[in-house]
């Protein structure tokens, strides 16, 4: 698209300024919920990450990292294997079977980890995440 010197030249279009508004708004509507203002107010940190986990907990983060393994990698795999032996009910069939199973094991994971570990990164991510947001929208 070619734009004519004077457009160049002059301020940002009106539609940029538009979403850039739209974008300021919906910062300041997330900052203002209960849950981004007790986080930020609170600065959640992973200090709860330094002392030792349980066997369960480590179970938990364990079984979730081994359904990322098993979900699109494997699924990956059935692919290539369905692609070499020209028989893509491999996939068809094997990619949503894995693929559930990745999820289950990744659910396990979490009821084993628990809520509160997964509360605690939530919390500081979205303290973090926001407090970039709210410095840029100013």
């Amino acid at each position: 698209m070619v734009y004519p010197a004077t457009v160049l030249n002059s301020s940002p279009p009106l539609i940029f300024c538009e979403r850039a508004q739209v974008i300021r708004r919906s910062i300041h509507k997330i900052a203002a919920t209960d849950f981004v203002r007790s986080a930020i107010a609170e600065q959640a940190d992973l200090s709860a990450f330094k002392e030792k986990p349980s066997l369960r907990i480590i179970a938990g983060v364990f079984a979730i990292a081994f359904s990322f393994i098993i979900g699109w990698p494997a699924i990956a795999g059935l692919g290539i294997l369905a692609a070499k032996c020209r028989q893509p009910l491999i996939v068809v069939i094997g990619g949503p079977v894995t693929y559930g199973l990745s999820h289950l094991v990744f659910l396990l994971g979490m009821y084993l980890a628990g809520a509160v570990y997964s509360l605690i990164f939530l919390r500081w991510i979205t303290r973090i995440t926001m407090e970039k947001l709210l410095a840029w929208v100013k």
